[in-house]
């Protein structure tokens, strides 16, 4: 069953958010508050799998995750202001929208590098750099992109990624250390309850603004469409114009387009509760980004 369940995360996602939207009366009981630790349980998940070696390749071939990470930093989070720009994205909406652009790419990545035939081990490596990397960029670019609009926190915002991403990998990592033997049985169950932990953060978040999101829909569907097939297309077209291999630049640009949005989702609720609908991109990114990255796995495969 729980290999069913992971193997199956779009299409669970999908009906949940579905079932969310025309149903809310099914997730709305749950308070917007268990966001930020059901997060915290995906992101100690993370840590039980990482180990020491799987950041060789930042050593070996800094070059590589240097283009990636450059281009996780820039391409996703101007795309995301460009997008808000250019379609006249109301402010609650554009929040989320660039919340979505600057957070680190998120551990579905690294199952979708390994279906399209792309370096694992880059993969992995870019999302841990990128999510080492996110407590001081992540609210430093929304303070560069949104400041004007409204407040941003930016040192509670550091805090909040350092309590709800740092600290839970950190505490993996220490857990599958000390206990290796414990760490192997409950292996096989991570992704089930990874799954679950992200289904329902994506039903709390869609229940309590169904309203919201069915009167605006259309709009935020595009603009996340958009942001995320233009950053799959642009991490590859990067990595293509620098000479980098194919499994290569397809870790790059699936690094790039996937991004973590439950993390964008969790900094919404806590720090723009005054903007509920800013957390709706990220609900949505969920969902759409499982669907565009199962379509690019099958796409890069095939140029390999």
């Amino acid at each position: 069953m729980a290999n069913w369940i992971a193997s199956h995360i779009t299409l669970i996602v999908a009906a949940v958010a579905l079932v969310s939207l025309f149903v809310p009366e099914s997730f709305i009981w749950i308070r917007t508050s268990t966001i930020t630790p059901l997060l915290g349980i995906v992101m100690f998940g993370m840590g039980l799998t990482i180990r020491p070696s799987d950041f060789l390749p930042v050593i070996q071939h800094p070059r590589d995750i240097i283009v990636g990470e450059l281009a996780q930093f820039l391409v996703m989070p101007m795309l995301a202001w460009g997008l808000c720009v250019a379609l006249s994205l109301p402010t609650e909406l554009a929040i989320g929208v660039m919340l979505v652009g600057c957070c680190p790419g998120g551990t579905a990545s690294n199952v979708m590098c390994y279906l399209a035939g792309g370096d694992i081990a880059l993969s992995v490596a870019m999302t841990g750099v990128s999510t080492l990397l996110a407590p001081i960029v992540t609210p430093a670019l929304v303070l560069l992109l949104a400041g004007h609009e409204v407040d941003v926190d930016a040192l509670g915002m550091l805090m909040s990624i350092v309590q709800v991403v740092i600290l839970p990998i950190v505490l993996g990592f220490i857990v599958r250390h000390y206990f290796r033997s414990l760490t192997d049985r409950v292996m096989p169950y991570l992704p089930l309850g990874s799954t679950l932990a992200i289904a329902v953060i994506i039903g709390v978040v869609v229940s309590h603004n169904a309203e919201n999101i069915l009167s605006c829909s259309l709009l935020v569907g595009v603009v996340v469409i958009l942001h995320n097939v233009l950053g799959l297309g642009l991490g590859y077209g990067l990595a293509s114009l620098l000479g980098i291999e194919h499994t290569k630049r397809t870790a790059i640009a699936i690094e790039v387009g996937m991004q973590n949005s439950g993390l964008a989702t969790s900094l919404a609720t806590t720090h723009f509760a005054l903007f509920p609908m800013s957390a709706v991109p990220g609900a949505i990114f969920s969902v759409w980004h499982n669907v565009s990255g199962s379509i690019a796995a099958q796409i890069f495969r095939r140029l390999k």
